[in-house]
């Protein structure tokens, strides 16, 4: 698995188990102690990633909210809401990250760790996200 999914799959799982227990991210970060120095490169990604997705979480919920026709964020699964965020994230503010290669990652981790019917939710919202992204105010 390449250094970024990786990371991404580090985020994903910071975010969700933060949001399950209802603790700040940081306190999660703590609990997980420090990265082995081969892990340093793809925790500093990881760690943007989990940053980035705090510092525009109530700009990214609002857009999954308004776009995810059919769903309420708080009916949406947890798995489902959190890799949506991440993939909304990389796709609207990591410059250096192609828009399908954002879309392709969250589809990879909705295939890991959602229901069958999730790649395809989270393709469609973030491609649709995507479209719209010139005329989003960021």
């Amino acid at each position: 698995m390449a250094a970024r999914s990786k990371a991404r799959k580090r985020a994903f799982e910071v975010l969700f188990e933060a949001e399950q227990r209802k603790v700040p991210t940081a306190d999660v970060l703590t609990a997980r102690g420090r990265p082995e120095a081969e892990q340093l490169a793809e925790e500093g990604y990881a760690l943007r990633l989990v940053e980035g997705v705090q510092e525009h979480l109530e700009r990214i919920d609002e857009l999954i909210a308004t776009y995810a026709l059919g769903w309420t964020l708080d009916r949406m699964p947890a798995v489902d809401r959190t890799i949506l965020r991440l993939g909304l994230y990389e796709l609207l503010w990591v410059d250096d990250i192609p828009d399908p290669v954002a879309i392709s990652e969250a589809v990879a981790l909705a295939t890991d760790f959602s229901t069958e019917e999730s790649p395809r939710f989270v393709n469609g919202l973030l491609a649709r996200l995507q479209q719209l992204k010139p005329s989003l105010a960021l």
